[in-house]
């Protein structure tokens, strides 16, 4: 369950930075993960085209300017990304069914195989770390991830699997 911010108790402000530090320490091993997954391919993609690949791929017909605002960058900066994500063939510009007058980009079927790859590559290796733990420990981090994933924005996994992203 995701709460808004209150005026937070002392206690409570204590728990808030022991629960951030602890997402900080988790998010250096999935960076590391990340990283060594990336590192096969860095000569092709870079880290934002990975992660704009994989915001084109959640969601179908994304414009330039909602990519923008989704990785936080200007849109002339998305753009330039995009020709670049273009010319190595991974994703493809059509014109928006709802607007002529918009551009929408998609993943080609070459940056689609690349994504999976890539999430593959990854899931062997989170897949190893979390066998390491017990069931109730597991059932905590479905939880609290999933809480962390939806108050981020980020689609779900089953979104990716059950297609998506195609």
């Amino acid at each position: 369950m995701v709460r808004t911010a209150t005026t937070a108790h002392p206690a409570d402000e204590e728990v808030l930075e022991d629960a951030v530090n602890a997402v900080l320490v988790a998010s250096r091993a999935l960076v590391g993960i990340a990283g060594r997954s990336l590192a096969a391919i860095e000569a092709r993609i870079t880290l934002p085209q990975y992660r704009a690949l994989v915001l084109i791929g959640s969601r179908p017909d994304r414009t330039v300017g909602l990519l923008a605002d989704a990785l936080g960058i200007h849109p002339s900066t998305a753009t330039r990304l995009c020709d670049r994500l273009i010319d190595k063939g991974l994703i493809v510009r059509n014109t928006s069914t709802e607007s002529r007058r918009e551009v929408t980009v998609a993943l080609s079927a070459e940056g689609r195989a690349l994504v999976r790859a890539e999430t593959r590559r990854r899931r062997n290796d989170i897949r190893k770390i979390v066998a390491q733990f017990d069931d109730e420990t597991r059932r905590k981090l479905i939880d609290a991830f999933g809480s962390f994933a939806e108050a981020a924005g980020e689609v779900p996994e089953q979104a990716w699997r059950v297609g998506w992203t195609t």
